[in-house]
């Protein structure tokens, strides 16, 4: 009888046309993939596959053995999910995507406590500033906001994604705070030019009361990442509109002061994303249950929300 490791690699590499990308998705490398691929065509004496050096394309055999296996082989993995989600130990690769300055600076602090409750499992954390692809690359959870809640993906809200104005004391010394969102045209700007569309984003704040306006930054530095907006502003290089989380530990400790308190812009809600199915496997429903109430014990949303100043 074939492995599901063979199967899941012939799938996978028909699903893509390529090895190197087959092993992205399942965590491997590419030589393995392959070497999975060539037992299974060596056991059941095929080829599956015509390989050159541009693509991978299916031979006639190799069509008709996926379409024969490419539904069984999900409830093959959701069987053996099963059985570990149904009471066995949590056991495993838990393979998470998350934002990296809000991942290093309150998800990861979780990981010791995390593993000493479950010792078998193997966390491999991906700090990316991308929304992924949960089913398709393989991802057990992902943490971060307006993901594409495409069929089959839960969502958890865990807090909300505001956006406050920020700047180090020493860049505000002798300039005196702005009064509205529109003042902080006469400061130096830091901005971030979006990867996904390439324009520099900018924010229509609003307060407790309801008013909204429009934040008049000027585009005096412009970078394309949070965690470099974070970094510019404690270099004193001007006024940030940047996510609570990245910046709780730096107000906490004076090193940034907030301007406009109670005014904030409203981007969403940090959630955790994960796959749904009938039997969650018993390490990511322990990671989901883990974040999701330290969460709550810490009081995070209510530290995160920018309408209470």
């Amino acid at each position: 009888m074939e492995t599901l490791a063979n199967l899941e690699a012939f799938v996978r590499s028909a699903e893509c046309g390529s090895f190197s990308e087959a092993a992205r998705r399942l965590s491997l490398t590419p030589a393995a993939v392959s070497r999975n691929v060539a037992m299974l065509e060596r056991n059941l004496g095929v080829r599956l596959f015509h390989r050159s050096t541009r693509k991978l394309t299916l031979t006639e055999a190799g069509e008709g053995f996926r379409q024969a296996v490419a539904g069984n082989l999900e409830g093959l993995q959701a069987a053996i999910a099963g059985v570990s989600a149904d009471g066995g130990e949590p056991v495993g690769t838990l393979k998470v995507s998350l934002p990296p300055t809000f991942g290093m600076s309150h998800v990861l602090p979780l990981l010791p406590g995390f593993l000493a409750r479950h010792p078998r499992v193997r966390p491999e954390w991906h700090f990316e500033n991308r929304q992924v692809d949960l089913v398709a690359e393989g991802y057990d959870a992902a943490i971060g906001g307006g993901f594409a809640l495409s069929p089959g993906i839960v969502v958890r809200t865990l807090a909300p994604a505001h956006i406050i104005a920020v700047a180090s004391p020493a860049y505000m010394r002798g300039r005196v705070p702005p009064a509205d969102p529109a003042g902080l045209q006469a400061f130096d700007g830091i901005v971030m030019r979006s990867l996904q569309t390439g324009r520099i984003r900018h924010w229509t704040m609003r307060d407790v009361a309801g008013s909204e306006m429009v934040a008049g930054q000027r585009e005096s530095v412009v970078v394309n990442d949070p965690s470099a907006m974070r970094e510019a502003a404690l270099l004193g290089l001007g006024v940030a509109l940047v996510a609570v989380p990245d910046v709780r530990s730096d107000l906490d400790r004076g090193d940034l002061v907030r301007l406009l308190p109670r005014w904030y812009a409203d981007a969403g809600a940090i959630s955790l994303y994960f796959a749904s199915r009938a039997h969650l496997p018993a390490k990511t429903r322990a990671f989901v249950d883990w974040v999701g109430e330290a969460f709550k014990a810490e009081r995070l949303a209510e530290r995160f929300a920018g309408s209470l100043g």
